[in-house]
């Protein structure tokens, strides 16, 4: 044992560990773990051992869940539904608020466990992931209670089935179950096979609190329960977790009706600009890269440096890599805990042999005796080296650097991933210009891996699709009130003769018309109709990206005047739709021109009330092309239904209108050439309906789909975008004249929202631990 004299010249740490007495007393007091269903732990059944990571020690025996437990689980969670769904709202507020006193009671045991379930430092577990969880349920009680006023007429979806990882366990658990629970949602949850533990102590907290039996359903287990899940009869799956798993979940679900959310893996940019604060950058790093040993999805690994500056930020960044301590979880001490599991250790380390393989030269990350990598990155390393492509998941970064601003936004966005940012400037000009070009869910400015209740989180591309936290979150768990119709199925295409003195009907593209690549045509409403095929679609797809930076250039202003002049030119020519659309219609695609006129530019953006010291604004951003499919019904109102407000946010689109009744949209073709709408905004492609929609969903220069139809051509194209993870909103068939064929619920499916962080002021004194 050092003397303190001699401790206080070499300024080393001592060991400070962390007493798990209380933690390992419970696990022996519980033996292993049965599922929690309908309020109460049923007998374990086969049961997997649960391990500390960090000593590859048995914490607990728990139960592999089979799908006979699932379905339990979930006929548990619909009878409870029916009473939660019902209750005021002020009466689930009260079990929120509850569950979250509860949990800031146990605090530093749900922190142990955490930390010896995940190998996750003590300090991360106790300074952050609990204190965070604690103000995901107050913020949800808050919704809850304001649910009815702030969310007329909206319902709960019902049961809702949830999937979460092992990176952050019972964070991940809160940013699900607060939402669903606070919509009126019940859930069947299924924790991560490795992390099981902190998971099976919040459904004690749930019986202690007197949460309905059956509300919350945690069934353990490995893939095949996850898989059993989203084969279930749920509302909706909420996954957190791989791309490659969660693609595999889009292709199961499609067709099935039910809601889905990913939250997938990301390749962050780490974006360090010329001006920039070095030291606090180096200091992002550490928070960016190395927070929980690397194993967090918007990690900031592709680190980027303006060359000039390159050679000083790698030093800094070297010296402070060294200082950084490997070592024990539960070490009040530890910087870099354990890795999950020796199968994930071992990912890594192939990750890692192909990246110096390739060529790159690693920087630290020694593999050390146990689960543990030091922290470490990739130099000299080109832009298809596996370590730059593939999400490695641990405490590994890459190192590059950039000349330009430009080249800067380009190597950022050369991924395909969108999940996160962090930008680096002490320049306000360059890191918002920067966060704009960004392609990313998040972004962060002169910070890193801030997160909040309040803050919508969630990515693009491979990254997934939907938000959790925040009023985004909360309308991913909750219906919109619509008196929903049935939309019939378009009729088989029957073969065209041409007629003595032809009519030539054509394809709009590209703000002209086009005769469809294949020549030929159809009969509709007693017409030639252009028949198109995938070469139009690819045509139209490449005209709407051509078009987006002129139509977003416009501003929302700019695009509400455009669309004015189109309701006064629609106006002027009503007659010419007559024998197309009824004049009830024309009149509500008037209407709804200005409508959406009206919110172009009042669609508007929040900043919300987060951490202190920061800004956190929520700005919508339009997806890019859309590819839109009308319905069958309502030939004119159902098809500006879906093209006004994609526009109006500022989309590109590419629209395929009823099959059977096309010539509304044909004729409208005419109106938008000479409306000011600039070519490219509005391509119009006729023809099979399920034939082009499935090319649509294929094409990976769309960014969203819009499919009004139903049946199997809905679930043929749900497959397909699953393959691209393209977004697909199915709008419930409608009275498409009627004013519920308009509204938010359109703008919102229209839009994305990017989160940006600001650093605003100086931090508080005494404001306390960082997840507040």
């Amino acid at each position: 044992m050092p003397k303190v004299s001699e401790i206080m010249e070499s300024m080393e740490y001592g060991p400070a560990p962390e007493d798990a007495s209380a933690v390992r007393g419970w696990l022996r007091e519980r033996g292993s773990f049965g599922h929690f269903i309908a309020g109460r732990f049923t007998r374990p059944g086969e049961t997997f051992a649960s391990r500390d990571p960090s000593s590859g020690e048995e914490l607990a025996q728990v139960t592999q869940g089979t799908a006979r437990d699932v379905q339990k689980a979930v006929r548990a969670a619909r009878r409870a539904q029916r009473s939660w769904g019902a209750m005021p709202g002020h009466d689930r507020a009260r079990f929120l608020y509850a569950i979250a006193r509860t949990i800031q009671k146990r605090e530093r045991f749900l922190a142990v466990l955490e930390s010896l379930d995940n190998g996750k430092p003590i300090r991360e577990s106790r300074d952050i992931d609990v204190p965070l969880v604690v103000r995901h349920f107050y913020h949800h009680a808050g919704w809850a209670e304001l649910a009815e006023t702030e969310f007329p007429g909206h319902a709960a979806l019902g049961v809702c089935g949830q999937i979460i990882p092992w990176n952050f366990p019972l964070l991940m658990l809160a940013w699900k179950v607060a939402p669903a629970l606070a919509a009126g949602n019940c859930v069947v949850l299924k924790p991560a096979e490795y992390t099981p533990l902190t998971a099976l102590a919040f459904a004690e907290i749930c019986a202690h609190v007197g949460l309905p039996a059956g509300v919350v359903n945690i069934v353990t287990g490995d893939g095949e329960t996850g898989a059993a899940l989203v084969q279930a009869p749920v509302d909706k799956i909420a996954f957190t977790g791989s791309t490659e798993v969660g693609r595999g979940i889009a292709r199961a679900t499609a067709g099935s009706g039910k809601r889905l959310t990913l939250e997938l893996g990301g390749k962050s940019p780490f974006v360090v600009m010329e001006d920039a604060d070095l030291d606090a950058a180096v200091e992002g790093v550490v928070e960016g890269v190395w927070f929980n040993q690397g194993e967090v999805c918007c990690a900031g690994s592709r680190i980027l440096v303006a060359e000039s500056v390159a050679a000083r930020f790698e030093a800094l960044l070297r010296a402070r890599m060294g200082k950084l301590r490997l070592g024990a979880p539960l070490d009040k001490s530890t910087d870099v805990g354990a890795i999950v599991d020796p199968v994930q250790k071992d990912r890594i380390l192939r990750i890692l042999d192909r990246a110096t393989a390739a060529g790159a030269e690693l920087v630290g990350g020694a593999a050390a005796p146990g689960c543990f990598i030091a922290p470490g990155y990739l130099r000299n390393i080109a832009p298809a080296n596996p370590g730059m492509v593939e999400e490695i998941f641990g405490p590994i970064a890459t190192f590059s650097t950039f000349r330009t601003p430009d080249e800067a936004a380009d190597l950022a966005n050369n991924t395909r991933y969108g999940l996160a940012a962090s930008v680096w400037s002490e320049s306000a000009t360059v890191a918002t210009d920067m966060a704009a070009r960004i392609k990313a869910g998040v972004v962060w400015v002169n910070c890193a891996n801030l997160f909040d209740a309040a803050a919508p989180f969630g990515g693009l591309r491979d990254s997934g699709y939907g938000r959790e936290g925040g009023r985004e979150g909360m309308l991913d768990y909750l219906a919109a009130p619509v008196a929903a119709q049935r939309d019939p199925a378009p009729s088989e295409i029957a073969p065209a003769e041409a007629p003595e003195i032809d009519r030539t009907v054509k394809l709009y593209i590209g703000g002209a018309q086009k005769r469809p690549d294949g020549g030929a045509s159809y009969a509709a409403q007693d017409e030639l109709v252009p028949l198109g095929n995938r070469k139009d679609i690819r045509n139209a797809v490449e005209s709407a990206q051509g078009a987006l930076a002129k139509w977003q250039g416009l501003g929302g202003h700019g695009r509400a005047q455009v669309l004015y002049f189109l309701a006064e030119n629609l106006a002027q020519r009503r007659a010419e739709f007559a024998g197309y659309a009824s004049p009830a219609e024309v009149d509500a695609a008037i209407r709804r021109c200005f409508f959406y006129a009206g919110f172009a530019d009042k669609y508007d953006g929040a900043t919300v009330s987060a951490k202190p010291g920061h800004l956190c604004h929520v700005q919508p951003e339009p997806h890019g092309v859309m590819g839109l499919v009308a319905p069958t019904a309502a030939p004119l109102a159902g098809f500006m239904a879906l093209v006004l407000p994609a526009i109006a946010m500022g989309n590109a689109v590419v629209a395929i209108p009823s099959q059977d009744r096309p010539m509304a949209a044909l004729t409208l073709a005419q109106v938008l050439a000479c409306s000011d709408v600039p070519g490219g905004v509005v391509n119009i492609v006729t023809g099979p309906r399920d034939e082009l929609a499935r090319a649509l969903a294929g094409h990976d220069g769309v960014s969203a789909i819009w499919h009004a139809g139903q049946g199997e051509g809905l679930a043929e194209v749900q497959r397909a975008a699953a393959e691209t993870l393209i977004p697909v909103w199915t709008p419930a068939p409608r009275d498409w004249s009627d004013p519920q064929a308009q509204g938010r619920e359109f703008l919102r499916a229209a839009s994305r929202t990017k989160t940006v962080w600001l650093p605003y002021g100086a931090l508080p004194a005494g404001t306390g631990s960082a997840a507040y």
